[in-house]
C-alpha cells in the first residue's frame, strides 16, 4: 500500500500525537485498531497555538486521516486548564500587529488547520480538558463531537481584543446554538460554563472532574438544576453569586482536578464508533459535516483577507494592549477611542498610545 502522507517521519514539536488502544465492548483493546490523539502542547500559555503549532496539526490530522487502523481522533490540549484559548498574543503582539501581509499567511496556516478537521477521513473528537476559548472554541466547533469536563467554559474574546470570530465562529455558532444566542457570545464575549454550552446543544456530553475527599462533584460554581429565572424562563449553569461562590470556591480548592472520567466518556465514545461499518460512518459523518462546510467555505478566505488588513488597526491596538497590560487592565479604553475616532482621528501609534497608555514602554508601543 502506498504512503499518502505528506511528509515522511513526521516528528511533531509543538504538539504530540501517540496511539492509544481502542476499547472493545468488553474493556480489552480490538487488536491491531487504535485512536490517534493529538495534543496541543503549550500548557504554560493555556495552549494557545503558535504557527509552528499549526502547521504540525494541519500534518497529524493528515497522517491520522491516512491511518488506515485508526477508529477517531482524539483532539486535546496539554494539562488541566485549557483545551486552548485561540492564537498566541505573545506572538500576535510581537510578530504580527501591524504586519497584515504576514498575518495573511499565517492565517491561511489557520484556515487549513479547520479545514483538516472538517476533511478528515476519521471521526474528530474534542476532548475539552479545560476552557475553550476563541480560535479554540473555533477548533473545537469544527470538531464531530465534544465531551468536556463540566468545569469548562466557552467563549469568544474578538470584540474584546481587536478582531472578528471569524476563523469559524461566525459560521458555526449559529448552526449549534441559534442566531441569537450565536450573537450574544460572538460580540458579548460573555463565557458559557459547561453545562449552558450543554444545554444549549454544543456539546456530546459533560462529565465531573473534581473530587474532593474522594468522591466526584460537578461543578460547584454553577448552578447545575434546571431553574426559573425572575421571568420564569428556564435556566441553566449559569453561574452561582454573593456567599454561595465563596462556598463554592472554597469547596473548589478542597479539591483536585481528575480527567480520569472525561477519558472514559472518550473511549466510550470511540467503542460506540467502532461498532459501526467504517465507510458508512465516513459517509454520514462527510454529510453532516456539509452544514458547516457549506458556511465555511463561502466566507474563510474573504474572512482571512479582513483579518489580516485588520492587523494595521484595531487588532495592532487590541493584541498588544492584552499582551503588554496588566492583569487587571488588558483592553484599550473603549470609551476614548469611540470618542477619537467619530472625531476624525486615524490610526497611528499616537492613536493605540491614547487608548492604550498602560503600554506606555516607548520600546514596546513602537516596535
Amino acid at each position: 500500500m502506498n504512503d499518502h502522507n505528506l511528509v515522511a517521519d513526521f516528528a511533531p514539536q509543538a504538539i504530540s500525537v501517540s496511539r492509544r488502544a481502542v476499547l472493545n465492548r468488553e474493556g480489552f483493546p480490538a487488536d491491531g485498531l487504535h485512536n490517534v490523539w493529538i495534543t496541543l502542547d503549550n500548557p504554560k500559555e493555556l495552549n494557545s497555538y503558535t504557527t509552528p503549532m499549526l502547521k504540525e496539526l494541519i500534518l497529524a490530522l493528515r497522517e491520522a486521516s491516512n491511518d488506515r487502523a485508526a477508529v477517531a481522533v482524539i483532539l486535546t490540549g496539554s494539562g488541566t486548564k485549557a483545551f486552548c484559548t485561540g492564537g498566541n498574543t505573545r506572538q500576535y503582539a510581537e510578530e504580527y500587529a501591524g504586519h497584515p501581509g504576514e498575518y495573511r499567511q499565517y492565517m491561511r496556516l489557520f484556515n487549513d488547520a479547520v479545514t483538516s478537521i472538517l476533511q478528515c477521513d476519521k471521526p474528530v473528537i474534542c476532548r475539552v480538558n479545560g476552557m475553550r476559548v476563541g480560535g479554540g472554541q473555533e477548533i473545537g466547533m469544527a470538531c464531530d463531537f465534544s465531551v468536556a469536563s463540566d468545569l469548562a467554559v466557552f467563549s469568544q474574546a474578538g470584540p474584546k481584543h481587536g478582531s472578528a470570530p471569524d476563523g469559524g465562529s461566525t459560521d458555526f455558532l449559529p448552526l449549534f446554538v441559534g442566531m441569537e444566542r450565536a450573537m450574544v457570545s460572538a460580540t458579548l464575549c460573555e463565557s458559557w460554563s459547561a453545562h449552558q454550552f450543554y444545554w444549549l446543544g454544543g456539546l456530546t456530553t459533560i462529565v465531573p472532574v473534581l473530587r474532593v475527599d474522594g468522591a466526584w462533584v460537578a461543578n460547584p460554581l454553577v448552578v447545575t438544576d434546571r431553574v426559573l429565572d425572575e421571568f420564569g424562563r428556564v435556566v441553566i449553569g449559569h453561574a452561582k453569586s454573593g456567599p454561595e461562590r465563596q462556598a463554592a470556591k472554597e469547596l473548589m480548592a478542597k479539591g483536585t482536578v481528575d480527567l480520569t472520567l472525561l477519558d472514559e466518556a472518550v473511549a466510550d465514545l470511540t467503542t460506540k464508533l467502532l461498532y459501526t461499518m467504517p465507510d458508512c460512518l465516513t459517509k454520514t459523518v462527510e454529510s453532516l459535516r456539509k452544514h458547516k462546510l457549506e458556511h465555511w467555505d463561502r466566507n474563510r478566505e474573504t474572512n482571512r483577507a479582513w483579518l489580516s488588513l485588520n492587523m494595521m488597526t484595531e487588532a495592532n491596538a487590541g493584541f498588544r494592549a492584552f499582551h503588554y497590560g496588566t492583569k487587571e487592565r488588558r483592553e484599550v479604553d473603549f470609551i476614548l477611542l469611540r470618542q477619537r475616532l467619530a472625531e476624525g482621528a486615524a490610526w497611528s501609534e499616537e492613536l493605540i498610545n491614547e487608548v492604550a497608555p498602560w503600554t506606555c514602554n516607548a520600546e514596546l508601543v513602537t516596535s
